[in-house]
């Protein structure tokens, strides 16, 4: 593991020459207690906005490129990040979570973005459900190039980093 803590942890615990179970009871504490105090001040949420903040970008990445070739999955994709992406609004509200159209409403009643924003989720969403269900002829490649577009615009805005 990479982790600063867990290399401290497993350097507490090895016994030294006149250290007693006490004594590495002590050090392992101290890291412990290090540990708490970075969760509670933030710093390893900020780890994890940093690293689902990459996933996005790679995953909507996939869906242009997938776009590029004439996939339309590539909605799916897009998709797949915006229901993500509410759902950690939804985690950061403490809104439950529910299906993508009722965590829409409740993020928008709840002041988190404004009535329009959630009509173009309901719109991004509405085309994911479409190529999901292989109905092609009821949106334009245009529509799906705008919503990788929006959902990448809609993360960045309110899930910074």
């Amino acid at each position: 593991m990479d982790s600063e803590h867990y290399k401290a942890f497993v350097r507490a615990e090895r016994p030294g020459v006149y250290n007693g179970s006490y004594d590495i009871f002590l050090r392992a504490r101290a890291v412990f207690r290090a540990a708490k105090e970075d969760y509670e001040g933030g710093y390893m949420e900020s780890a994890r906005s940093l690293i689902q903040a990459e996933v996005f970008e790679d995953e909507l990445a996939q869906a242009q490129e997938l776009l590029g070739k004439g996939y339309y999955a590539a909605a799916v994709i897009a998709g797949v990040v915006l229901e993500t992406g509410i759902r950690e609004l939804c985690d950061r509200h403490s809104i439950p979570h529910g299906k993508l159209d009722k965590m829409n409403a409740d993020l928008a009643k709840a002041g988190v973005y404004n009535a329009l924003q959630q009509k173009q989720i309901t719109a991004m969403a509405a085309i994911r459900n479409s190529a999901a269900h292989g109905k092609p002829e009821e949106f334009k490649q245009q529509d799906v190039e705008d919503m990788i577009r929006d959902v990448g615009q809609f993360l960045a805005q309110h899930l910074p980093v």
